[in-house]
């Protein structure tokens, strides 16, 4: 009988409690009991959203990097992004112009901005980075990138040539755009934007009809910002033709001029982050595609799947929405690829938790051992311990039935 292992971890955190490596590295030492001899490759996880930065520097043998921005008020706001080895900064653009930043009082994403979002891309250039791992989620701001694409040298100019005005009521006076004064080395970098939503730029199903309400826009305004980024579109497509060129002069609304495709409103994440993901496609020449698939690509998970016996994942709660995109079910997708087994370990499981059997997960396993509060539970210490515990019993039983 075959008494070696060859096991992939992928943990996503557990809130409030252990973080993705925290967990990996517990369920780790578990196997290790069982297999002290097992080859088994811990890899950090996260899904492009919260978390992501400090994920993946820890992980991947990172550097964090702070930098004082622009906030959504336009306020000064510490942010921190990830240097990896690789060269690539991580950067969650929520924390330069999340909704958190801004109190539930001033929310008016008439006013919010993305600013610091291109302050901290520019900070990151400085320090030697050509490429970008970008989170659009959690955005305070309504502006379609605009306040960002200042920051990088774009010109966003009024009939009379002077700056917008930060947030969406940019928008509104804007008419010309130009990329004259772009450093080249901004044209030189790549990005790759995890965008886990595909809504468009505008419309019913657009930014300011679907997220405008929460970030504090009322019906009127939510008509107003759809109708700006619509003429906002238009403009850039006229103004960027063949496919984010610097324009020969300055374009103004009421020229005709063929729209190229990557400035195509409709294109599925154009209206993630309130219309950021269509300044990122049309202006950089970004890729916009699902979190969990962007960071399973920079960790090589697919890799260490490939060549392991049995995958394990999990996450704090296991339930229904696990399958709905969260980073678990990823996992577990990629695991089914190539045919590997996958098990999961959770800190409490949802009554319909038996969907994700159904999607790639094979058996899951709450890690709670005895009666003990919430609190209790998610203390660091105890939730380790039981994830370790766990772990073992689990690959007991497998090394029995091989």
């Amino acid at each position: 009988m075959r008494d070696t292992m060859k096991a992939v971890i992928a943990m996503d955190s557990f809130k409030g409690s252990l973080s993705s490596s925290e967990a990996g590295t517990a369920v780790m030492e578990g196997i290790k009991r069982v297999y002290p001899d097992a080859e088994v490759w811990v890899s950090p996880l996260a899904d492009g959203g919260e978390g992501t930065v400090e994920t993946l520097a820890a992980g991947m043998g990172g550097r964090l990097r702070e930098v004082t921005v622009t906030g959504p008020l336009c306020r000064p706001v510490k942010c921190t992004y990830a240097i990896l080895p690789s060269g690539t900064a991580v950067i969650e653009m929520a924390a330069a112009a999340g909704l958190p930043l801004v109190p539930f009082s001033e929310r008016n994403p008439l006013y919010t901005t993305t600013r610091g979002v291109g302050e901290v891309i520019l900070d990151a250039v400085g320090a030697g980075c050509r490429k970008f791992l970008i989170g659009i989620g959690g955005s305070a701001t309504n502006d379609g990138g605009i306040g960002m694409l200042q920051a990088l040298g774009f010109d966003c100019q009024d009939r009379a040539g002077r700056p917008v005005a930060p947030g969406a009521l940019g928008l509104k006076e804007l008419t010309v755009i130009r990329s004259e004064r772009v450093p080249s080395i901004i044209k030189e970098c790549v990005f790759q934007i995890a965008c886990d939503v595909d809504n468009p730029l505008c419309g019913e199903h657009g930014c300011s009809a679907v997220f405008g309400p929460q970030k504090g826009a009322d019906a009127r305004m939510i008509r107003q910002m759809d109708g700006w980024l619509a003429a906002y579109a238009a403009l850039a497509a006229r103004s960027f033709p063949g496919s984010g060129s610097a324009p020969s002069g300055p374009v103004r609304r009421g020229m005709q001029r063929e729209a190229p495709a990557a400035a195509d409103p409709g294109f599925p994440g154009s209206g993630a982050a309130g219309g950021m993901g269509f300044a990122f496609r049309t202006f950089l020449g970004a890729e916009l595609k699902p979190g969990i698939g962007l960071v399973t690509e920079h960790t090589r998970l697919e890799e260490y799947i490939r060549r392991a016996d049995l995958v394990v994942t999990g996450e704090g709660r296991l339930d229904a929405q696990t399958v709905m995109g969260k980073a678990p079910a990823g996992v577990a997708a990629l695991a089914k690829k190539y045919g590997k087994p996958v098990i999961a370990f959770a800190g409490c499981l949802g009554e319909d938790v038996s969907v994700c059997n159904a999607h790639g997960i094979d058996a899951y396993f709450p890690i709670l051992r005895a009666a003990v509060t919430q609190e209790e539970a998610m203390e660091p210490h105890c939730a380790a311990k039981n994830l370790r515990d766990s772990a073992e019993q689990v690959f007991r039983a497998i090394r029995f039935c091989r």
